[in-house]
């Protein structure tokens, strides 16, 4: 792995809207991020050109023809291949300073907990709402912060959540009630509202780990792109 001074070139574009201590508190941090699809490609490359230090990029599956529209990690030459192992490739060509934990296996409640123990905030890039809930519970236990984004359509939504927050139950309802999939099945997804979401989560990441600016904790912003509206609602 390279090491590089927090002064190089490379980060230089993020002075001043971050100070040379909050660049080097970044490059102490280790972030996991759950799905590397639409949001989760999005997510863990800011997060690395940004200068996280640590990422844990966790997903179980492989690239199909049908991710080809929205997903950035996704070329016609990696279907079929792990997601995981592409966007440990990726990071590694981004920002070799970046130390990168790839975990190609679907995440359980049993398997979890290992994989985000010794992380300081897990990102939710994920699909299916029951293992959102499940994510939620986990990250509850290791006691971290939980940055969620959903898309559908042109459809987005970004949360914070951490771990004393009722989080997902003031979003979705009691769990038991739920579908095991949201809307975006039938909607589909939609590249630049994936992108879009994805960027909104690395940005609440950075301003979680420095604890700076307007968190959305306890608060739920929606966008959707055709009329270009954007609200941030009170979930308490």
């Amino acid at each position: 792995m390279m090491v590089m001074s927090i002064d190089s070139e490379r980060y230089e574009r993020n002075f001043d809207t971050l100070t040379r201590a909050q660049q080097a508190r970044l490059a102490s941090f280790r972030v996991a991020v759950l799905g590397l699809g639409g949001l989760g490609g999005g997510v863990s490359e800011m997060l690395a050109r940004i200068g996280i230090g640590h990422l844990t990029l966790i997903d179980g599956d492989v690239f199909d023809a049908s991710n080809l529209n929205r997903q950035l990690l996704c070329t016609e030459d990696l279907v079929g291949t792990s997601k995981a192992g592409a966007a440990e490739k990726r990071i590694q060509a981004v920002n070799s300073t970046v130390q990168v934990t790839a975990v190609h296996q679907y995440a359980d409640s049993d398997t979890l907990y290992g994989m985000i123990k010794d992380c300081d905030l897990v990102v939710d890039c994920l699909d299916s709402i029951h293992t959102r809930f499940m994510l939620q519970a986990v990250a509850k236990k290791v006691q971290i912060p939980l940055v969620a984004g959903a898309i559908a359509g042109v459809t987005g939504q970004v949360t914070v959540i951490f771990p004393d927050d009722k989080g997902y139950e003031l979003i979705y309802g009691k769990k038991e009630h739920l579908p095991a999939r949201g809307i975006e099945s039938r909607t589909g997804n939609i590249s630049y509202c994936a992108l879009m979401v994805a960027a909104l989560q690395a940005s609440e990441c950075v301003k979680v780990l420095l604890d700076r600016g307007d968190i959305l904790r306890n608060k739920l912003l929606i966008m959707e792109l055709w009329s270009n509206s954007f609200e941030v609602m009170d979930l308490i």
